[in-house]
């Protein structure tokens, strides 16, 4: 990366922190803007990034702030909010996740001639978890129901996770024939050693972490430092054993993050002391900071090469994978729920592609598989019009919503859809993205 490319990168973080709250308010995303300003620097306009020359700097970026995301996104995650009265982000991610991929395999077959099975599953499993930072207004209105908000936000921080198993084992059998490891030893490797891996390392870590803060001994920054060491050594140790680095940092957010909030009951905690979940709060503002470099590099390095190879075919999937493959699943995942059609369309269409997406992107690219020109061309111009569509349409959805919610729960006050008091919603997320 050029002298030139790191400053207009950081012009563009400076320029974008200083208008955040008013840009809020307006159609312009963050993602919209960092994506628009890497396709400015790209080959398609300035040429301060290159994929040729910056590849590899975009690769480590994008799985750094995957990382980081899978660990503190899995931390927040409580297991109240699985239960039976919150049925949404369970329903969501059990029968709506699978299913969104076996329809994305099946529609991939008819429109991406020449990709093998293995290739046509690896399309479906990519582009199926969800990232909140690109629609992030429509996850966080108000005026939307809190089942709803917390729904989406529940599914969105888990569904990248157990996407994993699924993507590694299609790439294993889509690399298999090139002399990659088989499925058996990906299975090994891959998901029970990285996650054994990672619920040891994300246990132990909450655990000194606790014994530090219950005595008094560490301060409140170096907490900060504890806890990002964890998914930085947890993704080491894995990847040294030939495992998943992501799938172990996954789980060690779970086990991290279900140890700590046992800490509540400690008496540093009760006597004002501090307190320990707040230990991942720098750990998130560097995964913010990460994922929106990395829609930067996205759109100079991935995108705009991208748009120079684009075809018809790769179009109307990127729109069906947006609405089709992922509002039908939707549907089907919340018959029975009582739920209005208006709620299910509006969980439909929030499913916006992107961080996960592109890494996995990324690491299949590394594979060298035949048809990896063509799957690359369908994921960046997924993500790209996800970042586009999402962004534009999230302020004015989730006002519309939410007017014909407050409408409806003043006529019926046990709508399905006012199951839980706003007070009472399920944890939500916080941006993967500006």
């Amino acid at each position: 990366m050029s002298q030139w490319g790191v400053v207009v990168a950081g012009g563009v973080v400076i320029g974008y922190g200083v208008l955040s709250r008013r840009l809020a308010t307006t159609v312009l995303s963050g993602p919209m803007v960092f994506v628009a300003c890497g396709l400015a620097i790209g080959p398609l306009g300035l040429d301060l990034l290159d994929g040729d020359r910056d590849l590899e700097l975009t690769r480590t970026l994008l799985e750094s702030a995957l990382a980081l995301v899978l660990f503190t996104d899995a931390a927040a995650i409580r297991i109240r909010d699985l239960r039976r009265e919150r049925f949404l982000p369970l329903r969501l991610l059990v029968a709506g996740l699978p299913v969104t991929m076996a329809l994305g395999w099946l529609v991939a077959w008819p429109l991406l001639p020449g990709l093998t099975v293995w290739e046509l599953a690896l399309v479906g499993v990519i582009l199926a978890p969800t990232d909140a930072a690109l629609g992030q207004q429509a996850f966080s209105n108000k005026r939307v129901p809190a089942l709803v908000r917390g729904g989406l936000g529940v599914e969105s921080g888990l569904n990248d996770g157990l996407a994993l198993p699924f993507f590694v084992l299609a790439l294993a059998a889509a690399g298999e024939s090139e002399g990659h490891p088989g499925v058996v030893t990906t299975f090994l490797h891959a998901l029970l050693l990285s996650g054994a891996i990672g619920i040891a390392a994300g246990w132990a870590g909450a655990g000194v972490l606790r014994w530090s803060v219950a005595r008094g001994w560490s301060s409140p920054d170096w907490r900060q430092f504890v806890t990002l060491a964890v998914p930085v050594i947890t993704y080491a140790v894995c990847s040294g054993v030939e495992g998943s680095g992501f799938i172990g940092a996954w789980a060690a957010g779970l086990a991290f993050g279900s140890r700590l909030r046992g800490s509540s009951s400690d008496r540093s905690t009760r006597t004002g002391g501090p307190d320990p979940a707040r230990s991942a709060e720098f750990t998130r503002q560097l995964g913010l900071l990460l994922s929106s470099l990395s829609f930067l590099a996205f759109g100079a390095v991935i995108l705009g090469p991208a748009l120079q190879h684009l075809t018809w075919r790769i179009v109307v999937y990127a729109l069906l994978s947006l609405t089709v493959i992922r509002m039908l699943p939707v549907a089907l995942a919340l018959v029975g729920t009582g739920l209005r059609a208006a709620s299910v369309a509006y969980i439909g269409w929030f499913g916006p592609r992107g961080l996960a997406s592109l890494v996995f992107g990324l690491l299949a690219f590394e594979e060298h598989l035949p048809a990896m020109t063509q799957l690359n061309g369908v994921i960046a111009v997924t993500v790209g019009l996800s970042v586009l569509l999402h962004g534009v349409t999230a302020p004015f959805l989730g006002d519309r919503y939410g007017d014909w919610f407050a409408r409806k729960v003043r006529a019926e006050p046990d709508l399905r859809e006012n199951a839980l008091a706003a007070g009472d919603a399920p944890a939500v997320q916080g941006p993967r993205g500006p």
